[in-house]
Formats: C-alpha cells, structure tokens, sequence
C-alpha cells in the first residue's frame, strides 16, 4: 500500500507499508510514521507497484483506530470511504539516444 495525507495543510509523507488486514471496507497495518491520527483523510493506493504498467486503484480512506504495538510501532485501521480511480505509474523519461 501507498499511503498519502489528502489534506495540503498536513505535512506531506508518503509510507509504503504491507497490509496485516484487508477487507472491502478498510485495511489495518503497521508504521513506524508518527504523523497518523484519528479522523485524518488519505489517499490509499492498493495493490501498490512501482512498475510503469501497473494500474494501481487509488481511495480516499479515514483513520478509525491507532493503537500501540508491542514491537514499538503503531497499528493504523483504515475505512475506506470512496474509490478515487485507476494511478498509472507512466514514466516520461525521453528514450536514450544511441549512437
């Protein structure tokens, strides 16, 4: 997952984090990110590649639960709230020139 502040105000972070829990409505993972809280709005991408011909879905989610773990990082619960569309990673870097 590609997880992103959707708020301009909030300072920006990007935080590339694996899934413990995913359902149709929301996904639960763990971060050592310390800018999550209860309430914010973000943009979720999942599945999430790096891979220029992907076509990753990207939502709109809240957080609903923070809770501390035991290996010191956080659990972060997500609702999803609304499908924001297909990302497509193009890369528009010109070709090499041979010669």
């Amino acid at each position: 997952m590609r997880i992103r502040p959707s708020d301009p105000e909030k300072d920006h972070f990007e935080d590339i984090r694996g899934s413990l829990s995913v359902s149709r409505g929301g996904a639960y993972f763990q971060t050592n990110e310390e800018n999550y809280e209860v309430g914010m709005r973000l943009f979720v991408t999942m599945p999430f590649t790096r891979d220029p011909t992907a076509m990753n879905r990207e939502y709109l989610a809240e957080v609903v639960r923070m809770e501390g773990l035991n290996n010191g990082l956080r659990g972060v619960g997500v609702k999803l709230l609304m499908e924001m569309g297909l990302q497509h990673n193009y890369s528009f870097e010109p070709p090499m020139n041979s010669r």
